[in-house]
Order: C-alpha cells, then sequence, then structure tokens
C-alpha cells in the first residue's frame, strides 16, 4: 500500500502529500511500513517516515519545475481542450477526428478546429444521422471547458471553430521562454533512440553521396537530445569484407616491411583503384587476395595490423569532414557485428526459417519476393547478415525504443526486408519500438543529374567543403565585409557562412526528394537561405547592442516588463515565436528537417514585418540620439533571436555576432 502511495504521490498534488502523511501516520500503528535498504542507517520510525516524504516533496518540486519551465505547445493544448469538448459533446463517438491548425489568415483567428465536417461524416456512416457541420461546431464550441488560452471561438463557413487566443496567455509565455530560455516541450518519458547515419566505406574517400546521410543524421540526433531523449550516434562503418583481401595484398607487395615501419599511404583512393585493377586483371593477385580475406576472418595478427592500419588511414580522412561540419559520432562498423553472425544465422535456422538455395541459406520474409541471404554457399557472411546482427544488438543489447536509420532511398527494399525479418523472428513489436528508414533523395548537378565532376568522377566531399569555403569568402568580399570585420571575425563569419549553406541547403528541402546543388543559390542572402538567415540573426541581435542593452538589462526587462502585443505586428510576431514546439513535435514524429527550416524562414521574415511597423528604439531625427527605448519590443527581439539561435543549433549551423 505504501509503495503504490509512494509512487501516485510523485505524479499528484500537494494534497496527495499530505494524505499520505496521515496514512504514513495511521498506517505505522499496525506495523505495515516496510524499510527499504537506503533507510536502514536511520534510527527511528519517525525519521525514517520523515526520509520518505521528504524525498517526495523533493521528486515533485523537481518534477513541476521542469515542467514549469517547458514551453507549451500551444496547438498540443488547444488539441486537448477541443478534445474534451468533443468527448463532452458526442460521448459516444469513438475516435472522432481532432484536426486543429494554425489559421492562415488573421481574420479566421489564430487557430482553426476542423472537426466539424469529418464528425458530420460519421454521424452519417455509423447513425445514418444527418447533422450539418455547422451545428457540430455548435454543439463542440458550448461544451469547450474552462482554460487559461482561449479568449473566443467563432464558427465560420460550414463549419470551422476559429480560435482567438488570449493576449495575456501569449504575453506569458513569451515572458517564460525569455526567463527559463528555450526549453524543449514535455515529450514523456525519456527514450533510447539510436541513429545510424553518415556509414562511409574504408578506403574510399567520403563523396557527396554521403553528406546527406551525414547531415540530416546529425541535425536528427540534435533535435532528438534536445528533446531530452538518450541519444546513441552509430557510424555504421564498411570496414569488413572481401574487398579487404585486395587491399592487404597490394599494401603487403607494395610496402613488405609495413609491420614495422607504418606505410605512408598518401592517396587511399587512388591506393583502391591500384588494388581494385590488379583484383580484376591479375589471376594470382585474385587468387590470394582470397586467402588474405580467409587469413583476416581467422583473425590472424599480421592481417589484423595490416586492416588497422588502412583503417586508420581512412579515419583519419572522415574526421577531417567531421570536425568541419562539427560531426559527433560513435564508430560501430561491420567488424563489430561479426562475431554475432554465426548466432544470428543459427537462431533463424533454430527457428525453421531457413531455406537451402545452390548452398546458400535463403530467408524468405512475408510480404517481399527477394529473400535475405544469411550465408554464402562457400560459408561466407553477407551485408544481410551484417545488417540483421546489428539491428538485433540495437534492439536487443543497445535496448532501443527508436531506431532510425538515415540512409538513401535506394536501400528502401533491403531495409524494409530486414525490419520485417527482426519482427518475424520477434525481436521487436512495431507498436511498442519504432523502427524507421529516414530515406533521402540523390543530390543532383545544375544540369539535372547525378552530380559529378567534369571528368564524370564522384564530387570528393572534401573538395566541396574546401570549394565552398573560397566561395563564401569571395562573397564577404564583394560584400566588403573584409573592410569592416577583423580577420578573426571574418574567418568565423566564411566558416559559418560556407558550412552553413551547404548544411541548410540540404535540411530545407524535402529529404524524400532529390535536390540540385548550386553554390550561387545557397550563398544568396535572399530568400529561404542559411545567408539570408544568420544575415537577419546578426541583425537582430544588433538591435539591443546599438540601443547600448545589454543581458543583464533584458534579463531584468523580461522579469518586469509586460510584453504588450497590441499592435498587429506584435500579435504574429509572438504567435509565430510561440509555434517552434509544435514544429520540434511535428519533425519528431516525421523526421522531416525542412519544416524547421520553413519556420524559421517564416520567423525571421515575421520578424521584419514587425521592425519595419514597430519602433524598437527611437531616435532623434537631427542628432541621431536615442530618445526612447521600448523594452517590450526588444524583448520580442530576443525572443526571436533566441528561438533561432535554437533552431540554427538543431540545423547545426554556428552564427556569428557579426557579419
Amino acid at each position: 500500500i505504501i509503495q503504490l502511495a509512494c509512487h501516485c504521490c510523485y505524479f499528484y498534488e500537494e494534497n496527495e502529500i499530505k494524505l499520505l502523511t496521515a496514512e504514513i501516520e495511521r498506517l505505522k500503528n499496525f506495523g505495515c511500513l516496510g524499510v527499504s535498504p537506503s533507510l536502514e542507517g536511520l534510527r527511528d520510525e519517525n525519521a525514517k517516515l520523515k526520509y520518505r516524504l521528504n524525498f517526495l516533496q523533493k521528486s515533485l518540486q523537481e518534477e513541476r519545475s521542469k515542467t514549469a519551465k517547458s514551453m507549451i505547445n500551444i496547438n498540443s493544448c488547444l488539441q486537448e481542450i477541443f478534445g474534451a469538448a468533443i468527448q463532452a459533446a458526442y460521448p459516444d463517438l469513438e475516435n472522432p477526428p481532432l484536426v486543429v491548425t494554425p489559421s492562415q489568415q488573421p481574420k479566421f483567428g489564430d487557430y482553426q478546429c476542423n472537426s466539424a465536417m469529418g464528425i458530420t461524416q460519421i454521424l452519417l456512416k455509423t447513425k445514418e444521422q444527418k447533422v450539418s457541420p455547422r451545428e457540430i461546431a455548435e454543439k463542440i464550441s458550448k461544451n469547450i471547458p474552462a482554460n487559461e488560452c482561449i479568449e473566443k471561438v467563432e464558427i465560420a463557413g460550414p463549419g470551422f471553430i476559429n480560435v482567438h487566443l488570449r493576449k495575456d496567455f501569449v504575453s506569458k509565455q513569451l515572458s517564460s521562454l525569455l526567463m527559463n530560455g528555450v526549453q524543449p516541450p514535455a515529450v514523456g518519458k525519456r527514450k533510447k533512440v539510436v541513429v545510424d547515419f553518415s556509414s562511409p566505406n574504408i578506403a574510399k574517400e567520403m563523396h557527396v553521396g554521403h553528406l546527406r546521410s551525414t547531415i540530416i543524421g546529425e541535425s536528427m540526433c540534435r533535435l532528438f537530445e534536445f528533446a531530452g531523449y538518450d541519444v546513441l550516434r552509430l557510424n555504421h562503418l564498411g570496414d569488413w569484407g572481401t574487398q579487404f583481401g585486395m587491399l592487404i595484398a597490394h599494401l603487403q607487395d607494395k610496402f613488405p616491411d609495413y609491420l614495422t615501419v607504418s606505410p605512408p599511404i598518401g592517396d587511399l583512393q587512388a591506393f583502391y583503384k591500384e588494388s581494385k585493377r590488379r583484383f580484376d586483371t591479375e589471376e594470382e593477385f585474385k587468387k590470394r587476395a582470397y586467402q588474405c580475406v580467409v587469413l583476416l576472418q581467422s583473425k590472424n595478427p599480421d592481417f589484423i595490423k595490416a586492416w588497422e592500419l588502412i583503417c586508420d588511414v581512412s579515419r583519419k580522412e572522415f574526421q577531417k569532414i567531421y570536425n568541419c561540419l562539427d560531426i559527433t559520432l560513435i564508430e560501430r562498423g561491420e567488424s563489430f557485428y561479426h562475431e554475432m553472425m554465426k548466432d544470428i544465422v543459427k537462431e533463424f535456422e533454430d527457428k525453421g526459417f531457413v531455406q537451402v538455395d545452390d548452398g546458400r541459406k535463403i530467408v524468405f520474409v512475408p510480404g517481399f519476393p527477394v529473400p535475405l541471404t544469411i550465408m554464402k554457399s562457400d560459408g561466407g557472411y553477407t551485408y544481410d547478415t551484417s545488417d540483421l546482427a546489428a539491428l538485433k544488438h540495437r534492439l536487443c543489447e543497445e535496448k532501443a525504443d527508436i531506431l532510425i536509420y538515415v540512409v538513401d532511398s535506394g536501400q528502401s527494399v533491403h531495409l524494409q526486408t530486414v525490419f520485417a525479418a527482426g519482427q518475424m523472428i520477434g525481436w521487436y513489436d512495431p507498436k511498442v519500438t519504432r523502427v524507421a528508414h529516414a530515406a533521402f533523395g540523390v543530390v543532383l548537378g545544375e544540369d539535372k543529374k547525378k552530380f559529378k565532376t567534369r571528368s564524370g568522377d564522384t564530387v570528393r566531399l572534401i573538395d566541396l567543403l574546401e570549394e565552398g569555403l573560397k566561395r563564401a569568402m569571395d562573397k564577404l568580399k564583394d560584400k566588403e565585409r573584409d573592410k569592416v570585420l577583423t580577420a578573426e571575425e571574418l574567418k568565423a563569419a566564411q566558416t559559418s557562412v560556407a558550412f552553413g549553406c551547404i548544411k541548410y541547403a540540404d535540411l530545407s528541402h524535402n529529404r524524400l526528394n532529390d535536390y540540385v546543388f548550386s553554390f550561387d543559390k545557397m550563398l544568396d542572402d535572399r530568400g529561404n537561405t542559411a545567408a539570408y538567415l544568420l544575415y537577419a540573426f546578426t541583425r537582430i541581435r544588433a538591435i539591443a547592442r546599438l540601443a547600448n542593452i545589454d543581458e543583464q538589462m533584458l534579463r531584468k526587462a523580461a522579469r518586469e516588463e509586460v510584453l504588450i502585443l497590441d499592435h498587429e505586428k506584435e500579435w504574429k510576431l509572438g504567435k509565430c515565436i510561440l509555434r517552434f514546439p509544435e514544429i520540434l513535435q511535428k519533425i519528431l514524429e516525421d523526421l522531416l528537417l525542412h519544416t524547421l527550416c520553413d519556420y524559421l524562414y517564416e520567423l525571421a521574415t515575421t520578424f521584419t514585418e514587425f521592425y519595419d511597423n514597430c519602433y524598437c528604439v527611437e531616435k532623434d531625427r537631427q542628432s541621431g540620439q536615442i530618445v526612447k527605448v521600448n523594452m517590450w519590443r526588444l524583448l520580442l527581439c530576443e525572443a526571436t533571436a533566441t528561438i533561432m539561435a535554437k533552431g540554427f543549433d538543431i540545423l547545426g549551423i554556428k552564427p556569428v555576432q557579426r557579419m
């Protein structure tokens, strides 16, 4: 009884603590209270009871403090309110449609509930009742419970419910944002998220094809981390397989003393091409390459050393890219799962899923025409085997609640087959564990064909980044920024613009689609680009600075000032700022990061409208001296910049103070 009371008390109000206190006093007389190991050192029963009570009160305060600081998702709040209203109006209706969206025009209020039309159809189909959507909307409106956010509702057209928010509610939420900073929306239980992204192949250079997985995966990780999830970022390197046989054989020929002298492999890509040419044209070399694979897989120390040398050269090259793009990953390549593959094959055999086809061991998964090959006729394993081993390890050892593979769309059928095999064998239940393929399209050149160099080769990623740095500097010098920025500020602006623009150009497109890579478009400081947003951000940050208002003064004003939202542009900006949590919630569900980019662009343009119409700092026209500072408007500037900064952080973009 007391354990149940303790757990309940963690979540409920203070009166529950009072009830618990009384219950403890009553139960104490009957000797019902057990003693936990952590309380053994406490001498008397009263001390034990007080200890438990203090713990409960402290836990409750911490939970409340965390909840109070979370940014409110206004859309979710309105869904709860209208969900309750629909339930009260139509208690017999099962799973009624709940549709709440921001209004597109101010004359239609701030949000709209568009559930009435759907309910009309349900009543007609299930109960054969013909009721107009407008009548349903009126009934829903009459049942709206008391709340702190809705000023009034109006019924428009055939049955739209237009919602007008209370200004004091919006003002209060903005003040909370300014005092507490950007806090993640409440997402419930802390879950474990595993994200598989980037995943280049050892001995091959990262090319433009790796750009999307790396950028998208990093941003997804940042979002889940901000939302409070426990995130494991995995780099599933291609570091095992038959290609290492030819690489090791070529290493032995070219650097016979590799065991004692570190081989000076400068260009690993050229080294790979040389070994591949020999593998394709020299029969003796090919046989020796196969022998090297066998010796490597049997863990021969000399061959493991050769393998490690090749891997280390690649790692250093990969890390240069990751440092440029500020990417954090834990390496866990195919070799990590090699020892598990034997057990994977046995598990599928034991459960009767394996068929033998011309010496191969294959697994057919219902709904998929092409089987998985889990063992080749020569006894070797395949990508299917390693992917199954990785899936099981992430689900059963890492205990992932959410597992995301950021891999190109071309792998869709393969991954869906692997996921379905995991379900079939009982590794996870999709109703409990979310396993998702965050697919993405290819990068195209301006000719709308696959992005390649003029000679037809794949574009090296390091060359692309260096070209970005050069072009960003050219752009800054065209704008004569080199004349007003210090050398250090110019370098920071160059890096911010170059890498920020490359990331944003990718993330601002729906990842499911192909996109055209164009330096000219991404460096344009007009339109929905990182260059425009970064410049807008530095301008917003400069407003308070030029008015001689420092951070301490802004913090003091946030505690004391009421944010007046009387002007229509103030009101529009305030509401736009507070939509941030619902934007993040949507992305957590659909993993489409372009929604955040669209939002940041909308926020920046909404701010421009506000700034053009509402004086933040008023100056004497003749002398240029500041005569008045409208502090509540500076606070709106600060709130805008705070949200933009967090948005940039999630996208992996680093803004600068001066640009």
